[in-house]
């Protein structure tokens, strides 16, 4: 396989681990947003958040809580983003599940979610009802 989270995983290729348990890993990004940018990654390799079993999913929430607190601490910031990019679209880059702790700070430049959309009269009720009749 050549993907490049399972080679950190296996120690082909450094990485800047913070933390490591037998479900996870979590590393400094090497391409980070702010100082401290860490990814949070499960050891089994899965492409999507629709593929990863429920005791991996719920090791990632326990670790992501952690090391936010962690990052919070010691780089001694107030806030952070917590994303998860499903598919090229919304912006994943490597095919293997992961989260970014984003490290923010006061007027760091980063404006997430900068666009908002309004509904139309009733669109947002129709909208619920559809998503509430596929949750499963």
């Amino acid at each position: 396989m050549d993907c490049i989270f399972c080679k950190i995983i296996n120690e082909e290729i450094p990485a800047d681990k913070v933390f490591e348990n037998d479900k996870v890993v979590a590393f400094l990004d090497i391409r980070p947003i702010n100082p401290g940018h860490t990814l949070i990654i499960p050891k089994k390799h899965v492409e999507s958040l629709f593929e990863v079993d429920e005791e991996t999913l719920k090791e990632i929430m326990l670790t992501a809580q952690k090391v936010a607190k962690g990052i919070i601490i010691a780089l001694g910031l107030q806030g952070f983003n917590f994303t998860q990019n499903h598919g090229a679209v919304a912006g994943q880059i490597v095919p293997h599940l992961h989260w970014h702790i984003i490290p923010r700070k006061e007027n760091d430049g980063l404006q997430p979610w900068d666009r908002k959309v309004e509904y139309k009269e009733g669109e947002k009720e129709k909208v619920a009802e559809k998503i509430k009749r596929e949750i499963i």
